[in-house]
């Protein structure tokens, strides 16, 4: 398992993007790539899981339903590991029932988002996201 450092700011943010529909993972690649993330992209759930574990990657985006493993249970697995726990997650899904929005908040999503969507809007998120984390994640100052 490689162990990234990640304290450096001026490191390429990662993204594993976990979509089971080829075009949109295409796009979803190619939008996050043009907006300078380094990007891994898997096609099922469990090869998420095998990219997080391998990459430690700084946000991951994870589509709902997905062969082998879920997206919500993609969550559950992150979220229940000490290692990962940190790291945000965006929904993106077409699924648009509230219960389905709640079930990934509570397993620990940090946004959600519904299928068809602005690739500006969703790289937005992922900026805000990602400096949210980074932010809370330095040491705090005492003076």
């Amino acid at each position: 398992m490689k162990n990234k450092n990640k304290s450096n700011m001026d490191t390429t943010p990662t993204i594993v993007i976990a979509e089971d529909e080829p075009g949109m993972l295409m796009l979803l690649e190619q939008c996050l790539k043009n907006h300078g993330y380094t990007i891994y992209t898997a096609s099922d759930g469990r090869e998420a899981l095998q990219l997080i574990e391998q990459q430690s990657p700084d946000l991951i985006l994870t589509d709902i339903m997905m062969p082998f493993t879920s997206g919500l249970d993609l969550i559950g697995i992150v979220r229940s590991s000490t290692q990962f726990t940190h790291i945000p997650i965006i929904v993106l899904s077409a699924i648009e029932e509230e219960s389905t929005v709640m079930q990934a908040f509570h397993l620990g999503a940090d946004d959600f988002v519904t299928k068809p969507f602005a690739p500006n809007e969703l790289s937005i998120r992922v900026r805000r996201l990602l400096a949210n984390y980074r932010h809370s994640s330095e040491p705090a100052a005492f003076a």
